[in-house]
């Protein structure tokens, strides 16, 4: 299939979008170009040359700007909920890849002389019940790290202590906050990051997204872990607004 030159834009809902008008105008003039090239990607929407992932250091300089200053444009834009992170690590919206998938499905209609109005587009949505059906003892067992007999008692005492002083996180999370800095490193911006995740998404999804984020080691983890809850939860609405 031939490349489109163009997609659609509508101004008006770029500038009715409340969360990516929060963004400064840097980073909504990368969205814009991020658009453009996700607009050539493969699949579609994805930030992708050919089947190569467009990491940070390759945005950086295909748009001509230093790799610390992509990374905080990226981290607006993430905080905003611009864009998605799929299980890969690549950026993608969600606008543009439910658009594509509504166009290919309006074209097949159409060229089986159908009425693409009342066609049903076909949903293979994932089944997330083994995801929420994981208990607590799971999840422990999978992160335990060889208990020896002598610190099984000292566990449960130590189990409940949070991992900083005034970090933002339950202290019941013990074992997902270890993990997860293991994964992102010991700060107290990865310590809060995951604290507003679980205050988000709850414990059990983010126990399961971080074992994932463990199991994958992503060049960047928050994007990852993000891409992980966002497909699971599959209810926030696009920002990316007008873009297509």
């Amino acid at each position: 299939m031939a490349k489109r030159p163009s997609f659609q834009f509508y101004p008006g809902d770029w500038l009715r979008d409340t969360a990516l008008r929060s963004c400064s105008i840097a980073a909504r003039g990368l969205w814009i170009d991020m658009i453009c090239l996700m607009h050539e990607g493969n699949p579609y929407g994805h930030l992708k040359v050919g089947n190569k992932v467009i990491l940070p250091e390759n945005l950086a300089r295909m748009v001509g700007v230093t790799i610390d200053e992509i990374e905080g444009l990226l981290e607006e834009l993430l905080s905003a909920e611009v864009y998605s992170v799929d299980e890969d690590g690549c950026i993608f919206s969600r606008r543009m890849v439910k658009d594509e998938k509504v166009r290919a499905a309006r074209a097949a209609g159409g060229s089986k002389g159908g009425n693409p109005a009342l066609m049903k587009e076909e949903k293979g949505a994932k089944d997330n019940d083994e995801v929420r059906g994981k208990v607590r003892g799971k999840v422990e067992t999978k992160v335990n790290l060889n208990p020896t007999p002598s610190s099984s008692s000292s566990s449960s005492s130590s189990k409940n202590i949070p991992p900083s002083e005034g970090a933002d996180a339950p202290s019941s999370s013990t074992t997902v906050w270890d993990v997860w800095l293991s994964v992102a490193g010991h700060t107290n911006q990865n310590r809060s990051f995951l604290g507003k995740l679980i205050k988000t998404h709850g414990e059990d999804a983010v126990m399961d997204a971080v074992l994932k984020t463990r199991t994958k080691q992503p060049a960047e983890p928050k994007q990852y872990i993000l891409g992980v809850l966002n497909a699971s939860a599959n209810s926030k609405p696009d920002y990316m607004a007008g873009a297509i």
